[in-house]
């Protein structure tokens, strides 16, 4: 008894070409990307590349002076271990 065929999300989303057909048609391989969708380009029948429209990197969300006055730096954090000193500049520190 033959099974019913399942779909891949890889032949619902994204197209497959090969790459003599992605060199002959790459304008119009360009719009459909500009479209929304994904291009496979293959080789020999493996797939070696995608084409997917582009995103912008995500930039950090930094929001200056949002640790304001939740850090609190404890007399003598600055100051020098004795130990410490002896090892980098011996004993006569």
């Amino acid at each position: 008894m033959r099974r019913p065929h399942r779909w891949t999300r890889l032949s619902l989303v994204m197209e497959v070409t090969n790459i003599h057909e992605a060199k002959t048609h790459l304008s119009k391989l360009i719009q459909r990307v500009e479209c929304g969708a994904e291009v496979i380009i293959g080789r020999a029948g493996k797939p070696v590349a995608r084409l997917i429209p582009y995103a912008d990197a995500a930039k950090p969300v930094r929001k200056p002076g949002a640790w304001k006055g939740k850090i609190k730096i404890k007399p003598g954090f600055y100051k020098a271990d004795k130990e410490i000193e002896k090892m980098f500049y011996g004993e006569d520190t």
